[in-house]
């Protein structure tokens, strides 16, 4: 939005748009002012073009008119902006009634004739006069975004007063009275901050908004049960290091928020960014790439210096002690083989740059394209080493064995057990700490690295704090509170490992060129499609403590959902009606998942519906496909798959009748909600179970009958097709909002946290 609607010139000011919201103002207004000044500037013109241009100009006029009056009242609230914003509302005014001076052209021939000065006998003051009102409105819009952030960091603010009045309590009462005054203030808080996520156009300051305000999700339930613990148990130590490490971390996330919302520039977050392999390779090729227009911009020995940094970088795959022997060997070959096409692309350049040419040879070219790919296969051979190595670790950290046994042994008042077991917890720390720092090295994008960071950040500090709560219900092995605080703590160590394997996929997806294709069926139903028997349903939105029951079983829609993708993945051919219908389900149920977070696009009970009437028909096409498939198997194993199937119909018919039935109260609706994803939950299971069945049987088939097993074949059987669906698919991994957490088994009419 930095240049005018006439060609490239630029209007005031050096005003940078970071929200969307400015953005999407801006655009009418644009187009408006393009069609103003683009107009076909022809010696006749018709009645019918004067009237548009007159009415456009008009238009233009009463929406700066009313514009203004807004930013007037805003100026009238926020003194410390009232004559910024009142100069900009003047100007802005002053250009709207210009505007609409110069498009009062009224009849050809009175246009003419009457000597008036309209945009076709002054085109230069339309332009004068546009630029003036692009300036001033973005100026506006800008200034009344400072009251955004103004109002986030006065929340912030008040968040913080309230956490240093908790931090200091003495008993259980003052907590209760104060904990309730910190609950609101969080609601507002994550409002405030989940609408700013949502209009900032940085991707990057999205994805570390998001990483700061998940932090405050999972915060806000420790610091409830870690607080509790520290009073009912105030003369232990590890009851306190626990707390203060709570608080700690809360601090930061907050300090974060405003980092964002304020611009301010986090040293850590550049240091670590700058400092990525897949950026020094990036910007390697592109050097690289470059001699082709200009062979003397840069020096032969500043690539060799450049590709020297490269190469030190890797040296965290190669140092690894958890790196195989396989894998280090294969990334110290591609380095080296870098190093060998570096050095010849030197020498042709060196011999073209002596020889004045103004470009590259053949030879030169040769080695340009060889170099490119040499670092390509480095960047290839790192992604695979990481990973797999994160793959391997959450395959054998999956089974909790740690945290079990550190329960066990916490609950048993064992010290030593638990002295035993926080030293193998440890080691499982280090060892996905520096996962996530790989994955951050070869992640292909700013936010997914952004990401990786909070990864390795968040295993990193919850460790410690789990052996802490460990340690203080070793010391009160009847404490319920201290085994309470334990398994809060426990439970954020087993989400952030669920997180770090959507994470691993996703990366993948960027490796392979597969991004925002992962959930292409992941979408709301057509408006009136699926309505028809919801007409009078009443669209509602659960509130914190229907949302906290939820949270287990949304968990374990989003573990499933997961493990289909995982297995459709394993497939041959991707194109399967079964894979195609399979991943279809995985999609919308993940949806769901986020619905129980309180995020995602499904925003109301209703949506749900919907969303289950969707998916209940996608099962049963999947069932007629899995029909079709084992018509092509013998008795046997056409048994198996058809008794999987039967249990899928029966499933998918009783979730589309219940998404169907209408009812009426608060109560019945949230039972409807839980019955749905109950329901999808037992769906999406028999999937996973035939899905590696029906991949087995399909290769073998595919080998021994090739003419009768070709998916082609079945899908030519099939008498139906897929529903139509929408194009626009739902971002399945954008996280927005703060999840609703479980306060209410701990202290009622204590609802924390809310979704927008």
């Amino acid at each position: 939005m930095a240049s005018s609607p006439c060609g490239n010139t630029n209007f005031d000011s050096g005003l940078e748009i970071k929200t969307r919201s400015v953005e999407q103002t801006l655009i009418p207004l644009v187009s408006q002012i393009t069609t103003l000044i683009n107009h076909k500037d022809k010696p006749k013109k018709s009645e019918r073009t004067l009237a548009a241009i007159h009415r456009v100009g008009q238009a233009v006029s009463v929406a700066v008119g009313r514009f203004v009056a807004v930013g007037e009242a805003i100026a009238l609230e926020n003194q410390e902006l009232k004559d910024e914003m009142g100069q900009a509302c003047f100007e802005a005014r002053r250009a709207g009634e210009a505007i609409a001076q110069l498009t009062d052209v009224g009849s050809a021939l009175s246009s003419q004739s009457d000597g008036r000065v309209t945009v076709f006998s002054d085109r230069t003051g339309m332009v004068k006069a546009a630029r003036l009102l692009l300036s001033s409105v973005t100026k506006v819009l800008v200034l009344a975004d400072r009251i955004v952030i103004k109002q986030i960091i006065t929340s912030r603010n008040k968040v913080l007063v309230t956490l240093d009045h908790l931090e200091r309590v003495s008993t259980f009462q003052e907590f209760v009275q104060i904990f309730s005054q910190f609950g609101n203030e969080m609601v507002e808080f994550a409002h405030l901050t989940g609408d700013r996520q949502n209009d900032l156009k940085d991707e990057k300051k999205k994805a570390r908004m998001a990483a700061a305000r998940a932090v405050l999700e999972k915060c806000t339930m420790m610091l409830l049960t870690a607080s509790k613990t520290c009073l009912r148990h105030p003369d232990c130590e590890s009851a306190r290091i626990n707390k203060d490490a709570v608080f700690h971390r809360m601090r930061c996330a907050l300090e974060q928020v405003i980092e964002i919302v304020t611009e301010a520039r986090s040293s850590a977050e550049s240091r670590i960014l700058s400092a990525s392999i897949y950026n020094g390779i990036k910007d390697f090729k592109s050097s690289v790439e470059s001699l082709r227009d200009n062979l003397y911009a840069s020096s032969p020995q500043s690539l060799s210096s450049q590709l020297e940094a490269l190469v030190e970088r890797t040296e965290d795959f190669t140092d690894s002690a958890y790196t195989s022997h396989e894998q280090r060997q294969a990334i110290l070959n591609v380095c080296q083989q870098a190093r060998q096409d570096t050095q010849q692309l030197m020498h042709h350049w060196i011999e073209v740059q002596s020889a004045l040419a103004k470009e590259a040879t053949e030879e030169m070219e040769v080695a340009i394209l060889k170099t490119s790919q040499s670092v390509i296969d480095l960047r290839r051979e790192l992604h695979k080493a990481a990973v797999a190595r994160a793959s391997d670790l959450l395959k054998v950290h999956g089974e909790q064995l740690p945290l079990r046994s550190l329960k066990a042994a916490g609950a048993e008042g064992n010290l030593e057990a638990v002295a035993e077991y926080s030293r193998t917890l440890t080691e499982q720390k280090e060892q996905l700490v520096e996962a996530c720092r790989l994955l951050c090295h070869i992640s292909g994008t700013e936010p997914l690295e952004i990401t990786c960071i909070h990864a390795e950040e968040t295993f990193h500090v919850i460790g410690p704090q789990i052996m802490s709560a460990a340690q203080t219900l070793a010391l009160h092995p009847s404490s319920k509170i201290a085994k309470e605080n334990l398994e809060v703590f426990c439970e954020a160590w087993e989400s952030q490992l669920c997180d770090m394997a959507l994470l691993v996929r996703e990366i993948n997806d960027v490796f392979e060129g597969r991004r925002g294709d992962k959930r292409p069926y992941l979408s709301l139903p057509r408006p009136g499609k699926h309505s028809a028997n919801l007409k009078t349903a009443k669209a509602v939105k659960l509130d914190a403590e229907e949302q906290t029951s939820m949270a287990k079983l949304g968990l374990e829609l989003r573990l499933l959902s997961s493990d289909v993708d995982t297995e459709v993945e394993k497939w041959e051919d991707q194109e399967h009606d079964v894979v195609r219908q399979s991943q279809s389900l995985a999609s919308m149920a993940y949806n769901m998942y986020l619905f129980t977070r309180g995020e995602g696009l499904l925003k109301t009970t209703l949506d749900l519906f919907h969303q289950a009437e969707v998916l209940s028909e996608e099962g049963l096409q999947l069932c007629s496909s899995l029909r079709t498939f084992s018509t092509q198997l013998v008795d046997e194993e056409k048994t198996v798959v058809m008794t999987e199937t039967d249990k899928l119909v029966a499933l998918c018919q009783q979730l589309q009748m219940g998404a169907r039935t209408p009812v009426q109260g608060k109560t019945a609706t949230f039972q409807k909600v839980d019955s749905s994803i109950q329901t999808t939950r037992s769906a999406l299971a028999v999937v996973l179970s035939l899905l590696p069945f029906c991949n087995k049987l399909n290769k073998k088939y595919k080998s021994e009958r090739s003419s009768l097993g070709s998916p082609h074949d079945w899908r030519e059987r099939q008498d139906t097709s897929t529903p139509v669906r929408e194009e626009g698919a739902l971002n399945g991994k954008s996280s927005n909002g703060f999840g609703v957490k479980s306060l209410e088994q701990h202290m009622a009419a204590l609802n924390l946290l809310e979704s927008k």
